[in-house]
């Protein structure tokens, strides 16, 4: 007996032992910047899709089934804002389960980080996902202003067989910039590698990870949009990898890029870094072999969703949902009584900017009101106007604010605005339009059109035979009432412009990014899209009517240049 037992203690031995040195195959896969793509099928261009999450969750069902592969599914952020069919529950039917959440948990997500336009949805909408989740919500660098703690959980521990593996999640800190305050009334959004280089320590101490992954709604280019301050840099992923050691896998978004690659940290250390892209056309993939002498080995890769069917099991639990949001985008506005073209805004005054203007003018009581070009593919045809039109021609959720401006920031805002947008033109062979200058550039515009702003309420011109920053001449107010550098006016204008956003206020009107709150006299409870709908819905038809305010001189330069220019584009 005593020989049967001690046999046996020895067997179990062995086979623990075998356990202990038996190499573990983990697979994590990861979606970012899903934007609403839940099915295969884009209702803003109303057209059938070849990527989607009923793709994904195609992918993740032949992963999870895969012998001797543990498997895990994140997410980036951004998941909801884009298709009307995250809208249409975060605004429209609020009352209801929200379809993110239930679509996540579908899909048996492990674990997410907040996206920048997952704040946008507002406190009412994050805060009754993040309670309806059956994963954690991580942001470490969101935290309470009045005691510094995060705000969402700052990471979580998976358990991969006998391996640990920790995920920090990280936001991208330039929320202040495009979100006003009340959208994040009781956060503050730190440094990305500040806030790594303070959680790092914490996690190895606490847990004693066998992975550290780090899960960054944040970009790989520090230097987009010519920002050259590493300090709350808005993509700083690739800063945390070179000066934060730690990690072993770090995946980005935020930026809609793909990427796949491996970075070396200021300890000689090598860090794969995994952007996925946007809109679910495709998962990242990084698989890791745990050796038996505690080794690691790791490998990459990004996963297109073209070489995988919709999941029929998913469209036909999401059906409802699917046939619910059909039929409210399906609903006639009002009939507009002729077209109405997005690119008609890069060459003068349009109807459709003039339309947005009134109901920023309208809805806010303002003296002025700024805005800009909002899709420049964006046709409204004679007819009737379907919800589903205004996601055409509005695609983010902005609120309008009013704000209090002099005519002199008014002066350098629209200064700064014609300096991005129009060539300096000598003679009318000349482009009117700025585009970039290199050989494979052609027809390429050298800064966002979104950028280039209108003014409605005063009449204006803008010499574009002038150099950059002498162009604009305001000639008063088109009532007739005079302009006064000197004075202060109510001006009308969208959250993201009104929150620093395209520079036009701090770098064009030179107010400093901190006291821009200051000048908020007012805002909407609701984005824009919302009253745009609001307003059409007064009318039984829309008849288009150009506010014909202001003009680029010299005219028959600018008029024959604008045909050439035109064609360019198109």
């Amino acid at each position: 007996m005593r020989l049967y037992l001690f046999q046996a203690l020895v067997t179990t031995l062995l086979f623990m032992a075998g356990c202990d040195t038996k190499e573990t195959i983990v697979k994590i896969a990861v979606t970012t910047d899903v934007h609403g793509m839940i099915f295969p099928y884009d209702f803003i261009k109303r057209e059938q899709s070849d990527h989607s999450l009923a793709h994904i969750h195609n992918y993740v069902s032949k992963q999870r089934v895969l012998e001797d592969t543990l498997f895990f599914l994140l997410d980036n952020g951004d998941f909801l804002q884009g298709q009307p069919t995250v809208y249409y529950y975060n605004f429209i039917d609020a009352a209801s389960s929200h379809i993110s959440a239930r679509v996540m948990n579908y899909m048996g997500y492990d674990a997410g980080t907040v996206g920048n336009h997952d704040i946008e949805a507002g406190p009412g909408v994050y805060d009754q996902i993040r309670e309806s989740f059956n994963f954690p919500w991580l942001a470490a660098n969101a935290v309470h202003a009045d005691s510094e703690e995060p705000y969402f959980e700052p990471y979580t521990i998976l358990k991969a067989g006998g391996k640990k593996i920790a995920i920090l999640g990280l936001i991208t800190p330039g929320i202040p910039g495009w979100l006003s305050k009340n959208l994040w009334p009781e956060m503050e959004f730190r440094d990305m590698v500040e806030t790594a280089q303070q959680w790092i320590p914490i996690i190895y101490k606490r847990e004693d990870p066998d992975l550290v992954v780090g899960l960054f709604h944040s970009g790989t280019d520090a230097g987009y949009g010519g920002n050259d301050k590493s300090y709350l840099n808005d993509n700083a992923v690739l800063l945390v990898a070179e000066n934060v050691p730690g990690f072993d896998v770090i995946f980005a978004g935020h930026d809609h890029r793909v990427s796949n690659q491996w970075i070396i940290n200021n300890t000689g250390d090598s860090v794969l870094v995994v952007d996925p892209g946007s809109h679910a056309r495709y998962a990242g993939e990084v698989t890791i072999a745990f050796g038996k002498d505690g080794a690691k080995e790791i490998t990459g890769d990004i996963i297109s969703m073209k070489e995988f069917a919709p999941s029929v099991e998913f469209l036909d639990h999401f059906k409802e949902d699917y046939n619910k949001v059909s039929e409210y985008l399906a609903d006639t506005i009002t009939w507009l009584a002729e077209n109405m073209a997005g690119l008609d805004a890069l060459f003068g005054p349009s109807t459709m900017i003039s339309l947005i203007h009134r109901v920023q003018l309208d809805l806010s009581g303002a003296d002025i009101s700024f805005t800009s070009p909002l899709s420049l593919s964006a046709v409204l045809k004679e007819g009737p106007v379907l919800v589903s039109d205004m996601f055409k021609l509005y695609r983010f959720e902005n609120m309008l604010y009013r704000m209090e401006l002099t005519g002199k920031e008014i002066e350098q805002y629209l200064e700064y605005a014609a300096g991005i947008w129009f060539n300096t033109m000598t003679g009318s062979g000349d482009h009117l339009l700025l585009f970039r200058t290199g050989q494979k550039d052609r027809g390429h515009l050298a800064n966002p059109y979104y950028n280039f702003s209108t003014a409605a309420g005063i009449d204006y011109t803008i010499d574009v035979s002038h150099p950059p920053g002498q162009r604009v001449t305001i000639t008063g107010f088109s009532d007739g009432s005079p302009f006064a550098t000197t004075e202060y006016y109510q001006v009308a204008i969208n959250s993201y412009r009104g929150n620093g956003g395209g520079g036009h206020l701090t770098s064009g009107a030179g107010i400093a990014r901190e006291n821009l709150s200051g000048r908020i006299t007012w805002s909407t409870d609701l984005d824009l899209r919302y009253y745009l709908m609001d307003h059409l819905a007064e009318n039984d038809t829309l008849h288009p009517e150009l506010m014909d305010n202001w003009y680029c001189l010299p005219g028959k330069w600018v008029e024959d240049a604008s045909i050439s220019d035109r064609k360019i584009i198109n």
